[in-house]
């Protein structure tokens, strides 16, 4: 069965990264891989789902009747490193990740992670941007 990596954190292009995934992988009558992953360098990881948004994840998922899997890995390694190696181990077709806007000053001095992702990944990736906020 083919597979669509999700690279999933709990804000507004995390949800419209893992809802461009969904499309993806009815599409492709594919499983749904997302990862969410902790930087391993703090107490409280904030993009680390937990709890009741861990839940309402499962919950999600379950409902869009796409067969699913949730990983979190707590390895420490960079989110370029914990992606690629999940595209590797699955054999993924489609890594699907949410990206900043983000202006071009800001990217070279902070660096991108998506940049990383871009450069690190052997699979097409699929980088989308949450709808712009509303006034």
């Amino acid at each position: 069965m083919a597979v669509v990596v999700v690279g999933m954190v709990p804000n507004p292009r995390g949800q419209a990264a893992l809802q461009h995934g969904l499309r993806e992988a009815r599409q492709r009558a594919a499983r749904l891989v997302v990862v969410n992953t902790s930087r391993g360098d703090a107490l409280v990881d904030e993009e680390f789902l937990q709890g009741d948004a861990l839940r309402r994840l499962h919950e999600e998922l379950a409902a869009a009747g796409v067969p699913f899997e949730v990983r979190q890995p707590v390895h420490g390694q960079d989110v370029a490193e914990e992606l690629s190696a999940v595209v590797a181990e699955t054999g993924a077709e489609l890594l699907v990740i949410g990206v900043r806007r983000r202006t071009p000053v800001g990217k070279l001095l902070m660096g991108s992670a998506a940049q990383r992702i871009l450069l690190e990944v052997d699979c097409p990736i699929l980088a989308v941007k949450s709808p712009p906020p509303t006034s």
